[in-house]
């Protein structure tokens, strides 16, 4: 049997530095093995999929004001989401005051905001009417950026009659290139939503995009709102606009003709871009109160199954 050696003599013998050494070591061979797993690994096809709701989920609440947008944001917690898109329809009013109070409200919260969003349509057919939509926009500009948002949702719109596609693509374009600019100085993307009217086919928002041809101008993309072509099925138009995706809205339900989305197929389509953020829910169904936690739940496991996030 060896004699105890008292712990002072111990340490004293073996000296704290090399004590330090072997200590630092294991660490350094953890953190190797830890680097060696992501070494080489490009960053840019590493999906990081994060759920996320649209103040929209719960439209006719709002409207009706049984719940309010400060109501909205600690429902978002309780449902345990990553962000909150704060639809500006639903703001009491635009003071300086009131957006300070929300953006604080989720920062205590610990609910960043995903983005904001405003009904302006950029589909007129008048030089004055689109100088309009411009101000307009530029104002729902300055609203998000005093929410500490740096997304924002904007529309083409739907044609006015007997304007041809080509003129509202036009006119879009427009008025989203003078758009951006402004957002853009303030760091601020813009989101052109695939939406009923004139995007409502990819080719359409890819023509835009290319058009506009700005870093702060991208596709709100609506997984449910494309509509089927001779040359391409929604989840192809959905895939060919991924990577223009700034936000991605998610409903289990096509709008064109009800059918059920392949959700799953729709994950494996963004994770496999590459896609970096929210998917946020935007429920329509009849009882939200039910229907949205339903929905989420389906968001946030799916984006536990197929991200790095």
């Amino acid at each position: 049997m060896h004699p105890r050696i008292p712990r002072r003599k111990f340490l004293k013998t073996v000296g704290l530095g090399a004590l330090a050494g072997a200590g630092a070591q294991l660490l350094g061979s953890t953190g190797a093995a830890e680097a060696s797993a992501t070494a080489g690994a490009d960053i840019s096809k590493m999906p990081r999929l994060f759920s996320g709701c649209c103040a929209y989920s719960y439209n006719e609440a709002l409207r009706k004001g049984t719940m309010t947008l400060e109501d909205f944001i600690r429902k978002a917690v309780e449902l345990r989401v990553d962000g909150v898109d704060m639809t500006a329809y639903y703001l009491k009013s635009t003071d300086p005051e009131y957006l300070d109070g929300l953006r604080r409200l989720a920062y205590k919260n610990a609910m960043p905001l995903s983005g904001s969003a405003c009904g302006v349509s950029m589909v007129q057919a008048t030089a004055a009417r689109r100088a309009g939509s411009l101000t307009e926009i530029q104002k729902w500009v300055d609203v998000t950026d005093r929410l500490g948002a740096s997304h924002l949702r904007v529309f083409a719109g739907e044609l006015p009659p007997g304007a041809t596609l080509q003129q509202g693509i036009d006119w879009t374009v427009e008025t989203l290139k003078a758009s951006v600019d402004y957002s853009g100085k303030k760091g601020i993307t813009l989101g052109l939503e695939d939406h009923n009217g004139v995007t409502q086919r990819a080719d359409v928002c890819l023509e835009i995009m290319h058009r506009v041809n700005s870093p702060y101008a991208g596709i709100n993309l609506d997984v449910t709102n494309f509509i089927p072509t001779p040359a391409q099925d929604v989840y192809a138009q959905i895939a060919e606009c991924i990577p223009y995706a700034t936000n991605t809205h998610i409903r289990d339900r096509f709008e064109y003709d009800h059918s059920p989305v392949d959700l799953d197929r729709v994950w494996r389509l963004f994770a496999q871009a590459g896609f970096k953020g929210y998917m946020s829910a935007e429920y329509e169904g009849p009882d939200s109160e039910t229907g949205v936690p339903k929905l989420v739940a389906q968001i946030r496991n799916l984006c536990r199954k197929y991200s790095n996030g």
